[in-house]
């Protein structure tokens, strides 16, 4: 999660970090984890009553800046910087689709001093819905951790091995959370095509995803995607692997990286996927496109199967250097240390030191 992977890039670089959480939940206790001091309560409601003990906790570690990252809770901020004076950041992580611009939000926004857009297209939405001046919004892109790719065809095999899958097959693979507008079942569809006929024999089908709702996946669009897979009697070729940790992993295991979610707002898959050094076939809607760069072949329109099978075609027939350029790409601009570098200038043009 965003706060916690920041928050404790910024307590190695020596700032002061501080969380504010619900109690009891994986936020508070990845907070903890990480180091950080942090205001437990049990409810929005119970934040509203303590509002001003929130305020002399603050003013206790001589807080200035409140960084908020979700649109529900800048109302707290907005109360805060009333009691006080705080310079407010917000991270609008989805982009704002309908406009915002009532009283209410206009209050709100009023106590904000910049907002951040994850993307172009995020800072598009956000220009047109928010009541806020447009110097007040910029783009920060995210950033993930830049590590070699896995190259070690031993570890590649055992995990293929595990996952059923043969180690000469070409793999086509995509990851993250299951549901309608994330693309798996055009995908799938994609690859019905494909294996049309008996063509294609060795390329092989990999969702890596949770299968339950517990894990945060759409069980009716499992379901479907284990029925169609049935319905073609193509079990042996489409593996689902459920929910996995261990991302660099099953990036390994793949040698063309499908992401195609109808309207992404970033895409922190396709960093990590340019950052494994993979092939990536992505949609050309969202934000997917800026982030793979200015003429990058590769993109489609996640909506058509036939479009998704014929490009899957071209990419698995003719040879192409794009994994070299998407890698050099990712560590470019997209690498968490260029993240946290962009994110400590805004802190700091806002007044705020260590």
């Amino acid at each position: 999660m965003y706060p916690i992977r920041t928050g404790k890039a910024l307590l190695e670089q020596n700032w002061q970090v501080l969380g504010l959480c619900l109690k009891g939940t994986r936020v508070a206790q990845g907070m903890k984890e990480a180091g950080m001091s942090i205001f437990e309560i049990d409810s929005k409601w119970d934040l509203f009553k303590k509002i001003t003990t929130v305020h002399a906790w603050l003013k206790e570690h001589n807080t200035k800046l409140i960084h908020a990252h979700k649109s529900g809770d800048l109302v707290f901020a907005a109360l805060l910087d009333t009691i006080a004076s705080y310079r407010i950041i917000f991270t609008e992580h989805m982009g704002v689709t309908r406009p915002k611009k009532d009283l209410y939000h206009k209050w709100v926004y009023s106590h904000v001093d910049q907002i951040l857009s994850i993307s172009d297209e995020t800072k598009a939405r956000n220009l047109k819905a928010l009541p806020v001046p447009a110097d007040k919004i910029q783009r920060l892109w995210l950033g993930t951790e830049i590590t070699p790719p896995i190259t070690d065809t031993q570890l590649i095999s055992n995990i293929r091995q595990e996952l059923s899958i043969p180690p000469d097959a070409k793999v086509i693979g995509t990851l993250g959370r299951i549901g309608s507008g994330k693309g798996q079942l055009e995908l799938l569809e994609a690859f019905i095509q494909l294996k049309a006929n008996g063509e294609h024999p060795d390329v092989h089908l990999l969702i890596v995803g949770g299968l339950s709702k517990d894990e945060g996946s759409n069980e009716d669009v499992v379901q479907k995607l284990q029925s169609l897979t049935k319905q073609h009697q193509l079990e042996e070729f489409v593996h689902f692997s459920g929910f996995r940790r261990d991302t660099k992993n099953m990036l390994a295991t793949m040698d063309i990286v499908a992401i195609l979610s109808h309207n992404e707002a970033f895409g922190l898959t396709v960093i990590e996927a340019m950052a494994a050094g993979k092939l990536i076939l992505g949609s050309n809607t969202g934000a997917i496109p800026e982030i793979l760069g200015e003429g990058y072949p590769f993109t489609v329109n996640p909506h058509s199967s036939t479009d998704i099978a014929s490009q899957f075609k071209a990419m698995t027939i003719e040879p192409n250097q794009y994994e070299d350029y998407l890698l050099a790409r990712a560590t470019k601009h997209f690498s968490l240390k260029q993240h946290q570098y962009a994110l400590c200038n805004i802190y700091r043009h806002s007044g705020i030191r260590k």
